[in-house]
C-alpha cells in the first residue's frame, strides 16, 4: 500500500542540526536592533535568500492571501518591499493596509514575525527604487500585469520584449505604478526552535515612542 501522507509527514525529521540559541534576557531593547543581529548570523552561517519573506495582505472582503518577497531595506523606520501597485497585494493594502511579514531560517530554527501598517512611499523614492532593479527586474515589473489571466505563455516573452525596447529607449523610464513600502511594526516577535518543544518567543510592542517586550508561551 502507498504510504499515505500522513505517515510521510509523521516520518520527516523537524530540526535536524544544531540549533542557533537565544538569550531573551540579553536581548537589545530594540526589535530592529535583535532582527539586524539575527538577520547577520543567519547570512554569516549560509542560509539561503535570509532576505525572503512571506507578507500577507488581507482584501476589501478580510480574505487572506500571503506570498513570498524580497525585503528590500531595513530602516529605523521598519522592513520595506516593492510591487506594482496595480497587484493583487497592492490592491489589497491601497484597501486595507494591515499587513504581516514573516522570515522563516530553518537551519537555525528562526522565525521573526512582523505585524504593522504598510505605508505607500513618495513618487521620487518609488521611481528610484524601480531605476536600482537589474534589468530583466525593470522589464518584468513595467508591464505591470501580475495576477492577471494568461492566454498563452508566448504573450510573456511579446509583452517582455516590448517592455525591454522601451527601457533601451529610455533607460530612466519608471512606471507610475510601482510601489515602494514601508511597514510600520506595532508587534515583533522572535520565535527560537527547540528540540525539546521549549521554544522560546520574545515580544515587542510598540507603546508610543517606546517598545514594551515580554515572554510567551511556547
Amino acid at each position: 500500500m502507498a504510504e499515505s501522507m500522513r505517515d510521510l509527514l509523521r516520518g520527516l525529521t523537524v530540526f535536524a542540526g544544531p540549533l542557533a540559541s537565544f538569550d531573551p534576557e540579553t536581548a537589545p531593547r530594540d526589535p530592529l536592533e535583535l532582527f539586524r543581529e539575527w538577520f547577520a548570523e543567519a547570512v554569516d552561517t549560509g542560509v539561503a535568500e535570509p532576505h525572503a519573506m512571506t507578507v500577507a495582505t488581507v482584501d476589501a472582503d478580510g480574505a487572506p492571501s500571503a506570498r513570498v518577497l524580497i525585503m528590500k531595506d531595513l530602516t529605523e523606520e521598519g522592513w520595506w518591499f516593492a510591487t506594482t501597485t496595480t497587484s493583487a497585494k497592492g490592491r489589497d493594502l491601497a484597501k486595507n493596509p494591515n499587513v504581516a511579514l514573516l522570515f522563516f531560517w530553518g537551519p537555525q530554527g528562526r522565525q521573526v514575525r512582523v505585524r504593522g501598517r504598510a505605508e505607500l512611499a513618495g513618487a521620487e523614492a518609488r521611481a528610484a527604487d524601480f531605476r536600482n532593479r537589474p534589468l530583466e527586474g525593470r522589464v518584468a515589473g513595467l508591464h505591470g500585469r501580475q495576477s492577471e489571466p494568461l492566454g498563452a505563455a508566448s504573450e510573456i516573452h511579446r509583452v517582455a520584449e516590448h517592455s525591454r525596447a522601451r527601457l533601451e529607449a529610455d533607460p530612466d523610464l519608471a512606471p507610475d505604478d510601482w510601489g515602494l513600502y514601508l511597514v510600520r511594526p506595532r508587534e515583533v516577535e522572535f520565535w527560537q526552535g527547540d528540540p525539546d518543544r521549549r521554544h522560546t518567543r520574545l515580544r515587542y510592542e510598540r507603546e508610543g515612542t517606546e517598545w514594551r517586550r515580554g515572554l510567551l508561551w511556547p
